[in-house]
């Protein structure tokens, strides 16, 4: 803000002015600040990342893989192994269920294959009959 200040008149709307600009930079500082700190809560970060995951089909077949795998992996530990407290059967029990884990996340497309083709040899589909 660029004025020729003359007179003591002058210099005093100059420091209003300057005083309403002051309080009108401070409200929208606020709103922009209630705003942020809004985005950046922890339910809204979480959101968005899972929006961001949803939409990314390979980052979502990669999480489904992952999540198989580890399932996968928790239940064989708990039938095989169960609950012990002799710490060598559980160490034994997180070796194996990561190395369940590992096989089902790395060959995840065989295995649904393997799956699907299970599931229609037991379920066959109902063929359609032609109508004559």
């Amino acid at each position: 803000m660029e004025t020729n200040i003359k007179n003591t008149s002058d210099l005093k709307a100059a420091i209003a002015s300057l005083t309403i600009q002051q309080a009108t930079d401070l409200l929208l500082l606020k709103k922009e600040f209630a705003v942020t700190k809004e985005k950046l809560t922890v339910s809204n970060l979480i959101k968005s990342g899972f929006k961001e995951v949803a939409s990314t089909p390979k980052i979502s077949t990669n999480l489904f893989k992952a999540i198989l795998g580890l399932t996968t992996g928790f239940v064989t530990k708990k039938l095989l192994i169960g609950k012990t407290i002799n710490p060598i059967k559980k160490l034994l029990g997180a070796a194996m269920e990561m190395f369940v884990a590992n096989k089902v996340v790395n060959n995840a497309d065989t295995l649904k294959s393997v799956g699907s083709a299970l599931l229609n040899k037991i379920l066959p589909k109902k063929e359609e009959k032609a109508v004559v």
